[in-house]
């Protein structure tokens, strides 16, 4: 099986530098529609699809298999949905209504300029999250040797 993977990846390789020298130039006002260019997202799709599946199917074995994973995943999700309920709560409010309203020209509406605001504030807080995790332990080494 491992041999076949390989086999199959070095051929989506070569089918892929051969189809390299067939791209047309950068300025061809007609590049788009270039038959190596629609074969190169044809490529890029497959090989997408293939790895979102390979994900989903191998991470599900894996939590299904592991006791006690299931219940971490739970409470991992869980943890992310009282992340997105907050930012969603602090992105509301007078704000958003005069940036929708500035911005209306532009097709802005009040719950777009909330989920723009929502997606920055989660962005923020897991960033925190992150950088809490990475040092709060290496000052722990530090100062309780």
């Amino acid at each position: 099986m491992n041999k076949l993977i390989k086999i199959a990846l070095i051929a989506i390789g070569l089918i892929a530098a051969a189809l390299w020298f067939f791209m047309p130039s950068a300025d061809d006002p007609d590049a788009i529609n270039s038959g190596a260019m629609n074969f190169m997202f044809i490529i890029m799709y497959i090989l997408l699809a293939i790895a979102v599946v390979a994900t989903v199917f191998f991470g599900l074995q894996k939590l299904l298999a592991t006791p006690g994973s299931l219940k971490k995943a739970l409470f991992g999700i869980g943890g992310l949905a009282i992340v997105v309920a907050i930012s969603y709560g602090l992105s509301s409010g007078e704000e958003a209504k005069e940036v929708a309203e500035s911005m209306s020209n532009l097709g802005a509406t009040e719950g777009t300029v909330k989920n723009i605001g929502m997606g920055l504030n989660v962005f923020f807080i897991l960033t925190v999250i992150a950088v809490a995790l990475m040092v709060l332990p290496g000052l722990k080494k530090m100062f309780v040797k």
